[in-house]
């Protein structure tokens, strides 16, 4: 079924297209959030909160972009959105704690997986990563996002982006000289 197809019957409240289009894109939009959230769950919750947007939103739909272009930019803008709920909640629950313990932050470890001290180190890894992207300016981060998880083309980031593709290319560039530089800076300090 054409994405055109599948448009006019979601517009007609047909329940069997609105499957459809979750069955087409779900790993499309599980991975955008994840791309952008690093937790699953939070992924998961965030798709599920993407395609409710796309049925409350459709009569909105122009076809002017392409439905996955829409869908890209739906969860792009829900994961920023969160992300920066998220910052302003860790940020009161950090003075919260200077203020009710003394005592610094504890990480949970997975138990359940055979090699502890190698899942501590590839968190650890990550989360170095995940710090230096998250320094990234916004349209960076968005940029190097799409292209680096989502493996999404120039053209496709410019779409959902709404810029041109020598600026996304420009954009990725910064993006990984910003990184080299966060996590050379990081890693010579350590």
């Amino acid at each position: 079924m054409t994405d055109s197809a599948l448009i006019s019957e979601l517009r007609t409240g047909d329940a069997q297209a609105f499957k459809t289009l979750i069955e087409k894109y779900k790993d499309v939009v599980m991975n955008t959030c994840y791309g952008f959230l690093r937790n699953k769950d939070d992924a998961d919750d965030m798709a599920q909160e993407v395609f409710v947007e796309v049925y409350l939103s459709l009569h909105t739909f122009r076809e002017e972009a392409q439905l996955s272009t829409w869908l890209y930019r739906i969860a792009v803008n829900k994961c920023l959105n969160q992300i920066k709920k998220s910052k302003r909640r860790r940020w009161i629950q950090s003075l919260q704690a200077a203020f009710v313990a003394q005592e610094g932050p504890h990480e949970i470890v997975d138990e359940s997986l055979p090699n502890p001290q190698a899942n501590l180190e590839q968190q650890e890894r990550a989360r170095i990563l995940q710090q230096a992207i998250d320094t990234l300016a916004e349209n960076q981060r968005i940029a190097f996002t799409l292209s680096k998880y989502e493996e999404l083309s120039h053209q496709k980031i410019a779409e959902v982006m709404g810029t041109t593709i020598p600026a996304v290319e420009s954009l990725l560039n910064r993006a990984k000289k910003n990184l080299q530089k966060e996590l050379y800076d990081y890693y010579k300090n350590a």
